[in-house]
């Protein structure tokens, strides 16, 4: 006579909408944009999205917008199954945890880019600022395709598998740190004419802002 074997099994529904709920904005942004988002699936290998879109529209165009709103959902997903992940917590015991930080790192997102932007805009220098967010937004919501991965893996096939989180971390690491290299590299000029300002920018707006988030989601 066998033994029954009680078998925990997670409830993960919301998690799965989320994600195919997230794909829906990328599809969107497919069939619309369709010669656009080719481009842009290449951006970390190749500098054609960043060139001929960084000119036209800029920021506040629907393609950017809905890539935007999906980066978004998937990084705050990827943000509360590193949490839990690393700290060993129960998806069931901290129910609001991820609204939290989907509602937190939406507000840091929208925070940061009025504020580089406000900053653009009082030192008279909107329009360098503006290119700078969005070839750094460009890249962000790059980092959200590889994010969108790692959730679909860590939810179903890896789960709570700890390397699969840290190779995700380092990949959308990288993906940034090429960004952040495309526009130093672009920006040579400006960058040492006035590198004070640059250095300023830097840390008031790139640097401490990154701290804060650690420290909060500590």
């Amino acid at each position: 006579m066998m033994d029954p074997v009680y078998r925990t099994i997670e409830a993960n529904d919301w998690i799965t909408i989320l994600i195919f709920g997230s794909l829906l904005f990328v599809l969107l942004a497919k069939s619309l944009f369709y010669s656009r988002f080719l481009n842009f699936i290449i951006l970390p290998f190749n500098n054609k999205y960043i060139f001929m879109y960084n000119k036209k529209e800029r920021l506040f165009n629907w393609f950017q917008i809905l890539l935007t709103i999906f980066q978004i959902i998937n990084t705050s997903l990827f943000i509360f199954l590193f949490w839990q992940i690393f700290r060993g917590a129960d998806g069931e015991s901290s129910p609001f945890l991820y609204p939290i930080i989907l509602t937190g790192f939406f507000l840091f997102i929208i925070l940061k880019i009025a504020l580089q932007l406000g900053n653009g805009f009082v030192f008279g220098s909107y329009r360098t600022i503006s290119d700078l967010v969005f070839k750094k937004l460009s890249y962000l919501n790059y980092g959200g395709l590889i994010l969108f991965i790692a959730n679909i893996l860590l939810t179903y096939i890896f789960v709570d598998n700890k390397s699969v989180a840290l190779v995700a971390v380092f990949l959308f690491f990288i993906i940034n740190l090429i960004g952040w290299i495309t526009v130093i590299r672009n920006s040579q000029k400006l960058i040492t004419n006035y590198f004070f300002y640059f250095i300023l920018y830097l840390c008031t707006l790139e640097i401490a802002p990154l701290i804060l988030m650690g420290s909060f989601l500590k």
